[in-house]
């Protein structure tokens, strides 16, 4: 036998289970099934097979307490009785990743809703990385945007945070920064979405020809919590592998806030107490994880991950808010105001932070920005002033730049969806910006 047969053989072997963990369901209620094994710890899945010889009904282990087990079942429970049999599910079957699943849109279990064949993988790496590998990213993450690229530069491996009340543009942003990253892999992983919105990105990722590039994980706001919370998972799994390579990959997770609901429901039927806002404690000991599953590896390859964070209010005062900024490398705030008078992308640069933007971006590109942001702020301070008619011309000199550079600046600041910028480009004009208004 040939050492390939063997390897072949190897591969086999471990994925063969001789002894399956079993157990029998107890109790059942509609999102939530107990049952009196296997032995598993939480976190593991489970398969329940009915006893009507239905398709068996794959759930997650939220609980393991001393004489039985709590399961979070990801389909609907319609066909399943007391007494059916619950068999745990191996490892090997937890995350798979591999190349064939560029280009395709599947679900938080890797199966295809693209309407072609599952795509092949073995199970992905899903731990982090040590500590010491994970390091300062020293490139700059082009997106085109000269909002983004020329005030808040981003670097290859960042950890970014879209905050954003509805209907101020943050669908539309996402979508062209994933069209115009300068990357080689792109991950979108939408989460609670609605179908319709899938659907689109997808049709639109075909028409601007990206999609080869990109890989789709979707859980829709009908799906139960654990394929909610897991499509985050296969999306992490599929970026750390193609990282794990030395690639450089985009990884978009819109939106964290469902997420947090769907991780809220699993802990509710695990048994934690709710706390602020009635989020329960696994929120926000799965956050951290997730975020810093992300950034760049010492040995190459990064994952420059940007997560969307919906705000109940337009003042971002939300506990969930205040652990994402706290995690992140830099937060990028939209403004309903500049939505609503227009300007796009709805950038509020005063209220958004790159933390590595001083190591990335040149000096005369920092001193730059700052003087801009500095003539935006002094507009800020003394707009009612201004706009009545209060202020009398020549009684500021700082005041007066301010009000004749604001709209240059917000010219600056302002494109169309289908425009990309060089990095290059982006610096020159905003340091001519800076010049003129000294």
């Amino acid at each position: 036998m040939s050492s390939l047969d063997l390897a072949g053989l190897g591969q086999r072997l471990a994925k063969f289970e001789p002894f399956p963990l079993e157990g029998r369901v107890r109790r059942i209620l509609s999102g939530e099934i107990e049952a009196d094994g296997p032995d598993v710890s939480v976190g593991m899945q489970c398969e329940v097979f009915p006893s009507s010889g239905e398709s068996p009904v794959r759930a997650l282990v939220a609980a393991v307490r001393e004489d039985r087990i709590a399961l979070v079942p990801f389909a609907p429970v319609s066909s399943l009785r007391v007494g059916d049999r619950v068999q745990a599910l191996p490892a090997h079957q937890q995350f798979p990743c591999s190349d064939q699943f560029a280009g395709r849109a599947v679900n938080g279990l890797g199966e295809a809703i693209d309407g072609k064949a599952s795509p092949a993988g073995d199970s992905g790496r899903f731990d982090l990385l040590p500590v010491l590998d994970r390091v300062t990213p020293t490139q700059p993450f082009v997106t085109g945007l000269r909002a983004i690229d020329g005030m808040l530069t981003v670097g290859c491996g960042q950890r970014l945070g879209v905050f954003a009340a509805s209907g101020v543009g943050k669908s539309r942003l996402i979508e062209q920064i994933v069209e115009q990253a300068e990357c080689e892999r792109v991950v979108v992983c939408q989460v609670g979405e609605r179908g319709r919105e899938v659907e689109a990105l997808w049709r639109r990722l075909e028409e601007t020809g990206q999609r080869e590039r990109c890989s789709l994980v979707a859980a829709t706001s009908d799906e139960a919590a654990p394929m909610r919370a897991r499509a985050v998972d296969q999306a992490l799994a599929l970026a750390d592998y193609w990282r794990s390579r030395g690639e450089h990959v985009l990884l978009v997770v819109d939106s964290i806030t469902r997420l947090a609901m769907a991780l809220r429901e699993i802990g509710l039927i695990a048994g934690e107490p709710p706390t602020a806002r009635a989020y329960t404690p696994n929120v926000f000991r799965e956050l951290p994880r997730i975020v810093e599953r992300c950034g760049a590896a010492r040995s190459g390859g990064s994952i420059t991950a940007i997560f969307t964070v919906l705000c109940e209010t337009d003042e971002a005062d939300d506990p969930l808010v205040e652990v994402m900024k706290s995690l992140l490398d830099g937060h990028i705030v939209l403004s309903r105001n500049l939505a609503q008078a227009g300007h796009f992308p709805a950038v509020d640069v005063l209220r958004s932070i790159s933390r590595l933007f001083e190591n990335l971006a040149p000096a005369a590109q920092s001193q730059a920005a700052q003087r801009c942001r500095a003539l935006l702020a002094r507009y800020e301070e003394s707009r009612i002033l201004v706009e009545s008619g209060m202020y009398k011309p020549g009684s500021d000199r700082e005041l007066d730049q301010a009000i004749a550079a604001r709209a240059r600046i917000n010219d600056f600041l302002r494109q169309r969806s289908d425009e990309s910028f060089p990095l290059a480009e982006t610096s020159r004009a905003l340091q001519g910006l800076a010049v003129d208004h000294v």
